[in-house]
């Protein structure tokens, strides 16, 4: 496909595109964003400096619940600091390879800091409080990667890194009431097309009005859709080889999830000064 269309891309992704309009549906922008796909390969040029910098700046510009701002972006440059964040990440191989690392840090301990100098009681020490500064951060890194990919960079974001807190705390020095929700792996692309993942139909995650749940049959049909699929949402060529079967999307996440997975994260929140009542 020599230039998609937002349609296009969207029934690439999806399985079915809604009727775009056709104001939006040459949007450079939009076809970006969605067709765009994480990068695990990386060219191994490093990333100046002033770029990742502005990358930042773009995306603090993103929203900010109640204009608190309670996202910080902390660039790794030193390679001291970059080698011992990705010791702790050697579950994710590509990791090695990524030419920069970015954290995006939930940051309450500023608002604290406020209050105080201000002269101002803290009332709200509970759970909203750590929700609002998570979705700061969520929201930032998002716009970080839509400016990092308009730039022509790769991405993709690293939960593991909440796998070692108290360590990631001790490298990054991070204080009470600052903690990482994600980091970035950031550099030029070693492919040109990014791999698009298949999502699950938009019938499925697109309410009108209200809420209707999903379904098992739903489920089904999405993963023997998706299974049918080459990485770049394309039905594969009959000529080609198939490909080693593997379990099935539905099937791979039950099991992921069938694991515990960072059951000491609301002890490490609470050790940093967060009420979670």
């Amino acid at each position: 496909m020599s230039d998609p269309t937002v349609a296009d891309l969207i029934a690439r992704r999806f399985g079915r595109a809604p009727e775009v309009p056709e104001a939006l549906n040459h949007s450079p922008a939009l076809k970006g964003m969605v067709g765009r796909g994480s990068c695990r390969r990386f060219d191994p040029t490093p990333v100046a400096a002033e770029v990742l910098e502005t990358l930042a700046a773009v995306a603090l510009a993103a929203p900010s619940k109640s204009d608190l701002q309670q996202c910080d972006v902390l660039l790794v440059t030193e390679p001291e600091t970059m080698a011992r964040l990705k010791a702790l990440l050697t579950k994710q191989a590509w990791v090695a390879d990524t030419p920069a690392l970015v954290v995006f840090l939930a940051n309450n301990k500023r608002q604290r800091q406020i209050q105080q100098w201000r002269g101002q009681p803290f009332p709200n020490d509970h759970l909203d409080t750590f929700f609002n500064a998570s979705v700061d951060a969520a929201i930032v890194l998002a716009f970080f990667i839509a400016a990092a990919e308009a730039a022509g960079l790769g991405c993709c974001p690293i939960s593991a890194i909440r796998n070692a807190l108290p360590e990631v705390r001790d490298i990054l020095e991070l204080p009470d009431h600052v903690f990482p929700v994600v980091a970035l792996g950031v550099g030029y692309p070693a492919h040109a097309e990014p791999a698009i993942s298949p999502r699950l139909p938009l019938h499925n995650t697109v309410h009108h009005d209200r809420f209707v749940d999903i379904t098992e049959a739903d489920i089904d049909a999405y993963d023997h859709w998706r299974a049918g699929l080459t990485p770049f949402g394309q039905r594969p060529d009959p000529a080609d080889q198939a490909p080693p079967a593997e379990p099935l999307w539905s099937e791979a996440k039950a099991r992921s999830y069938a694991k515990a997975h960072r059951a000491d994260f609301g002890a490490f929140i609470r050790e940093i000064g967060f009420k979670l009542d």
